[in-house]
């Protein structure tokens, strides 16, 4: 009997994708995930997390070990398939992760509502300076595209970059826009305002 399936997660996910190719060890997923550039998408620097992850598949019977071999240049490694279990799981993860956004808590909005605690000026230079990172990123993300399409790899296997880059260059268009409302001073405001709203709910 096997224990309940863990929830779903962008590595979990990947890691039975790449076992639907083919049996692997973590080795192989790891370095998988990395020459086909999904790290961009899933997280992988910390190789303790890859090996949690198989562990719970393998424990909630979605994947099962393939083999355990040894040769003269690596220690034992074990090999893991995907199991019957595992691959509904992973359409079932794939299905309800394209259809239906999920709510997430990223870190930049959380910042931008307490972006108050900073005055105009630091404001400016936070956003500036974000402003130069991810037009780093977009050049970055463009060169990628223009590589793969180099390639010859069919679209669906760049899909996740085109929607990388159509981001970054949705949020850096928006960030800039807001540095030049703050410049001009389209965007402002007074500390007898703020006062008022935080004192708004108290006197309610």
């Amino acid at each position: 009997m096997t224990a309940s399936a863990p929830r779903s997660s962008p590595l979990a996910l990947t890691v039975l994708a790449l076992l639907h190719y083919k049996p692997l060890h973590p080795y192989g997923v790891q370095r998988l995930i990395k020459d086909w550039g999904k790290e961009q998408v899933v997280n992988v620097s910390q190789r303790a997390s890859l090996y949690r992850t198989i562990e719970r598949l393998n424990g909630a019977g979605l994947i099962a070990v393939h083999e355990t071999g040894r040769d003269q240049q690596y220690p034992e490694r074990t090999v893991y398939e995907i199991t019957d279990a595992g691959r509904e799981t992973a359409r079932a993860w794939l299905e309800e992760t394209l259809s239906a956004p999920r709510q997430e808590f990223p870190e930049f909005p959380a910042a931008l509502s307490n972006l108050l605690l900073l005055t105009p000026e630091e404001m400016t230079d936070v956003l500036e300076r974000r402003a130069g990172v991810l037009a780093e990123k977009l050049d970055g993300l463009e060169a990628a595209m223009a590589a793969e399409a180099e390639q010859g790899l069919p679209r669906i296997t760049r899909l996740e970059t085109e929607y990388l880059r159509a981001v970054t260059a949705a949020e850096l268009a928006w960030v800039r826009a807001v540095v030049e409302d703050l410049l001009t001073g389209a965007l402002s405001w007074s500390r007898e305002q703020l006062d008022a709203l935080a004192a708004g709910p108290a006197q309610q």
